[in-house]
């Protein structure tokens, strides 16, 4: 793995102290971002990766390009987002079952409530605005097409935490998805050795993806049983729970396993930014945080 500098570690240090103070501290952008010209890489003297949730969600509309660059831009190397499918079958990154809450669907298209992301086509999603809703500077932002946000990371020479979205809702979506990534050249050794990482609450499709591509570095989202930890470990190399469901016990036991890689399992938390022990839990030794 990559190391970041002496810089870049400490800066991580001042993010976990920010991170353990209300949500209502975060409205300073210096109580967020990793610091002046550091940048988040793999992890590095202890401290956590930081992972920007859904790009960076506080200062642009989340799963767009435009929070892909708000990332860049603030410093995070790794950027997390998630995949559903159109009614067409593209594939576009978008986080709810609807579309009714981060863009103007409602309006567009006033008689087709409840707006499913499934229920409507490509081109009917590219019409939509995805940006006003988070503030008048976003008007006429896009959803975008998975193909486009993968070029959009490339370009700024980013890394991605994608999570397959509710996947029993789209069968056959994880084939789809790696289809995508290597025709975008996201399968070469470069991607897959320190740039890509694909994770789900489905414990099946994690599986399915490490099944047709058993190099692809895999996470589980959520907090499996202890009992249940050595199964996953066959086919994940990162358990990623909520920060909420963290314990020493529990961190201790995700780590003494391997994944199918040989290396030992990775845990990277996420609600970092709703919950006050982000601290406590880099404290702990989580490998990763997804604020």
């Amino acid at each position: 793995m990559l190391r970041r500098s002496t810089r870049t570690a400490a800066a991580g240090i001042a993010f976990l102290a920010a991170a353990a103070v209300p949500s209502s501290a975060w409205s300073s952008a210096s109580a967020f971002v990793p610091g002046a010209g550091a940048r988040w890489d793999a992890g590095a003297g202890g401290a956590p990766v930081v992972i920007a949730h859904r790009g960076a969600s506080r200062y642009a509309p989340e799963n767009t390009l435009a929070a892909v660059d708000a990332a860049y831009h603030h410093g995070f190397v790794w950027v997390e987002n998630d995949v559903q499918r159109t009614k067409d079958g593209q594939l576009v990154v978008l986080h709810d079952a609807t579309l009714e809450r981060t863009t103007d669907a409602a309006k567009v298209f006033p008689g087709r409530a409840p707006w499913r992301v499934g229920d409507f086509t490509a081109a009917e999603i590219a019409r939509l605005d995805a940006g006003s809703w988070f503030g008048k500077r976003f008007a006429g932002e896009r959803v975008p097409t998975l193909a486009d946000y993968l070029r959009r990371v490339d370009r700024n020479g980013q890394r991605l935490l994608l999570e397959l979205k509710s996947p029993e809702k789209y069968p056959g979506i994880e084939a789809q998805t790696i289809r995508e990534l290597r025709e975008l050249g996201w399968l070469d050794h470069a991607h897959i050795n320190s740039r890509l990482i694909v994770q789900s609450f489905c414990v099946r499709c994690v599986r399915t993806v490490h099944e047709l591509v058993p190099q692809m570095r895999t996470g589980i989202l959520g907090a499996p049983d202890v009992s249940e930890l050595a199964h996953c470990a066959r086919f994940a190399d990162q358990i990623n729970p909520p920060i909420s469901a963290l314990s020493s016990r529990w961190i201790a036991s995700v780590h003494r396993l391997r994944g199918p890689h040989g290396r030992p399992l990775e845990i990277y938390a996420w609600n970092a930014a709703k919950d006050a022990s982000a601290r406590t839990a880099a404290e702990r030794g989580v490998d990763g945080i997804i604020v």
